[in-house]
């Protein structure tokens, strides 16, 4: 549920956030070193990595924290938010072609949410098969 609530909470603020910024409202703006724009997928990634770095040293405890899948859901939406560039190696993020990353985030936050609305019903099945 952690892990679904980050990963909603982030795409729908990345989407927020970079529309003002390309609309030139807001405290926001892009962020460059070199001349070179820092896309969010990089951050997602980083996340991941650190997120797989407590997996593999951490332990059972420091693994199943919530602050570890929140952490996972917010790099998992910085990287499906750009994931059209990452198919195209374009910047389609506006174009038509951007639509994929739009689609595929809000596909990931349906299946989520219905996994999520999905377990108490599944867990109810299973007790009642149990009994029969």
């Amino acid at each position: 549920m952690v892990l679904w609530l980050g990963f909603t909470a982030t795409f729908a603020a990345v989407r927020a956030i970079t529309y003002s910024i390309r609309r030139g409202i807001g405290p926001f703006g892009n962020l460059s070193v070199g001349g070179r724009h820092l896309h969010h997928y990089m951050w997602g990634i980083g996340l991941l990595a650190g997120v797989g770095a407590v997996a593999v040293r951490g332990d059972g405890r420091t693994g199943s924290h919530p602050a570890v899948a929140t952490a996972y859901g917010t790099g998992l939406a910085l990287i499906v938010d750009e994931f059209a560039l990452l198919l195209d190696l374009k910047d389609v993020y506006w174009a038509k072609e951007g639509r994929v990353s739009v689609d595929l985030g809000v596909g990931v936050v349906a299946a989520g949410g219905t996994g999520i609305s999905a377990i108490p019903i599944l867990r109810r099945l299973r007790r009642n098969r149990r009994r029969a």
